[in-house]
C-alpha cells in the first residue's frame, strides 16, 4: 500500500476503543427498541454508539438494516434532532468520511465557512489528508483540490492547495543543521526583514518540510528575528491567511494542545460553538482525544470533562462526556 509506505503512522491515543463481548445484532435490536420507544430513549442510543469503535458501529448499522429493514442513518435522523443528531450521524462515518463531509459542507452553497476549512486542512497530517482526499473523491465524485480552488482565492488558496497536495517531506533520521538555518533565514528574509511579505516562500517551507524539521526551524528563527514565528505571522499577514499560518504553527508545535485550546474557546464563547465541539470530539475520539484531554488539563487547569459538564447540557452533554471517556 503506497500510503503506508509513505507515512510513518503516528501512534493512537483514543478515548473510544472497541467494546469487548461485542454483539452487533443485540446492539442493533436495542437501538431499534430505543427508537420505537415513545419519546425516544436517547440514553440507550448514546450508551451504545459512543462506546463502540467505528468498525463496530458499521457492523451495528449492517445488522440494523437486516433487522429493521431500514437504514440506521435515516432512522437516527428521524429519531434525534439538533446537536445530538449531528454528533450521532458523525459517529456513523469513518474519521476520513467525517472530515471529508465537514470539508464539503464548509464549501457548499453561498459563502464559505473558512474557519472549518482552515481547522481541517491545517491541522491534519499528510497521512490523514491523503485519506480524506481519496474518500472525498469516492463520496462526492469531485477532487478536493478542485473544490478548494473554486472556493478560495489569493494566497489563502495557494496555502490550502499546497497543503492538500500532501508534498511534505518524511522525517529524516539525520538532522540537517544547514537546511534548518537556511529555512529559518529564508522565513525571516521573506517576512519580518523586508517591506511586505513574500508569502510564497512561507507557504513552500511550511507545506513541504517535515514537522520535526520545522520545529527546529522555528527555534532557529528566533536567532534571526526579534519576534517568534507566531508573532511574525500576526505582524505580516491578516485574515484567513493569518489564521491558517497560526493553526499550522500551533499544530507543528503541539497538535493536541491546538485541539484542546480550540475546544476550550468553542465551549466558553458566547453561543457555544457546538459545531466545533462536535467536530473535534467526533473526529479525534479514535485518534488522539486521550492526549487532547491531557493537554487540556495541563493548559486550562481543569479537565475537559468538567468543562463539557459546565458548558453543555442535556443528551448532547451526555454524548460528549461519554466520548470524552473520563475525568482527569
Amino acid at each position: 500500500d503506497r500510503l503506508n509506505s509513505l507515512y510513518e503512522a503516528e501512534p493512537k491515543f483514543p478515548t473510544v476503543v472497541p467494546a469487548r463481548d461485542f454483539d452487533p445484532a443485540r446492539d442493533a435490536a436495542r437501538i431499534e427498541t430505543a427508537i420505537k420507544t415513545k419519546g425516544v430513549d436517547e440514553q440507550t442510543i448514546i450508551d451504545i454508539l459512543t462506546r463502540r469503535s467505528g468498525e463496530q458501529r458499521r457492523e451495528i448499522a449492517f445488522e440494523y438494516e437486516r433487522i429493521a429493514k431500514k437504514d440506521l442513518n435515516t432512522a437516527l435522523k428521524a429519531a434525534l434532532s439538533g446537536p445530538l443528531e449531528a454528533l450521532m450521524l458523525g459517529l456513523m462515518k469513518t474519521t476520513a468520511q467525517y472530515d471529508a463531509s465537514e470539508l464539503k459542507a464548509s464549501m457548499k452553497g453561498l459563502g464559505t465557512d473558512e474557519e472549518t476549512l482552515i481547522e481541517i486542512v491545517c491541522s491534519r497530517n499528510d497521512e490523514e489528508l491523503a485519506d480524506i482526499k481519496k474518500v472525498y473523491k469516492e463520496m462526492f465524485k469531485k477532487d478536493l483540490e478542485k473544490d478548494v480552488a473554486g472556493d478560495t482565492s489569493g494566497d489563502f488558496a495557494k496555502l490550502l492547495l499546497s497543503l492538500v497536495q500532501t508534498k511534505r517531506d518524511q522525517p529524516s533520521n539525520v538532522v540537517d543543521y544547514e537546511k534548518i538555518d537556511e529555512d529559518a533565514r529564508s522565513l525571516y528574509e521573506a517576512g519580518v526583514k523586508r517591506k511586505g511579505t513574500d508569502v510564497v516562500t512561507w507557504i513552500t517551507i511550511m507545506s513541504q518540510r517535515s514537522v520535526p524539521h520545522l520545529q527546529k526551524v522555528f527555534e532557529r528563527y528566533k536567532s534571526y528575528s526579534p519576534y517568534d514565528m507566531k508573532e511574525s505571522i500576526r505582524k505580516e499577514v491578516k485574515g484567513d491567511l493569518e489564521k491558517s499560518f497560526l493553526t499550522l504553527v500551533e499544530c507543528f508545535e503541539n497538535r493536541q494542545l491546538y485541539f484542546a485550546n480550540r475546544l476550550n474557546e468553542a465551549m466558553k464563547s458566547k453561543g457555544a460553538k457546538e459545531k466545533v465541539v462536535t467536530r473535534i470530539m467526533v473526529s479525534r475520539c479514535e485518534v488522539d482525544l486521550m492526549k487532547i484531554r491531557t493537554e487540556f488539563r495541563r493548559q486550562h487547569k481543569r479537565s475537559l470533562y468538567q468543562t463539557i459538564a459546565e458548558h453543555t447540557k442535556g443528551d448532547y452533554q451526555k454524548a460528549l462526556l461519554s466520548l470524552c471517556g473520563g475525568d482527569d
